[in-house]
């Protein structure tokens, strides 16, 4: 069984047990991180494809040591002119161990703030039939005007508006 699973902003192909070194991430060494967005899962010939993204896939792996690439030379010259840099960078990496490939069952707490936003719309619904329409945008009245059927309303002023969604 093997994922393509993106950290960090790169995707790699992981398998269970298979130690990765990755961009460093925030996390202490020996703690477990889960990464969500999985494209991809193969297990025993089946293959699912995720539209970006598998939904409820995950991928669970344990930090092994935070450490440090080789150092990379960067040297800059313009010829005849006497400018010369030289700098040199380390890239911080993380090295992990992939512990689990779930295909489904990963828990996403984002359904939970889904449901308070049903219930905050039709208090909205009842403002509107005690709405001051002057104090209302010309836009916020078109959108009235809409709702209500009232034709050729895009071409009426706000005092016009106002008229006609009172009547």
């Amino acid at each position: 069984m093997y994922a393509i699973v993106e950290i960090a902003g790169q995707q790699f192909k992981v398998a269970k047990d298979q130690k990765v070194y990755v961009h460093r991430l925030q996390g202490a060494v020996g703690s477990e991180v889960t990464f969500e967005n999985v494209m991809l899962v193969e297990d025993k010939g089946n293959v699912t494809i995720g539209a970006p993204a598998i939904v409820g896939a995950s991928v669970t792996a344990k930090i092994l040591t935070h450490l440090q690439g080789d150092k990379v030379i960067v040297f800059k010259k313009k010829r005849r002119k006497g400018y010369k840099k030289k700098n040199g960078h380390r890239q911080a990496f993380s090295e992990i161990q992939i512990e689990s490939i779930a295909a489904s069952g990963a828990k996403k707490p984002a359904k939970k703030e889904a449901a308070p936003k049903k219930k905050a719309a039709p208090k909205a619904e009842v403002k509107e039939a005690t709405t001051d329409y002057s104090s209302m945008t010309v836009a916020q009245l078109k959108v009235a005007a809409k709702e209500r059927g009232i034709s050729g309303y895009t071409s009426l002023k706000k005092a016009e508006l106002i008229k006609a969604l009172t009547k």
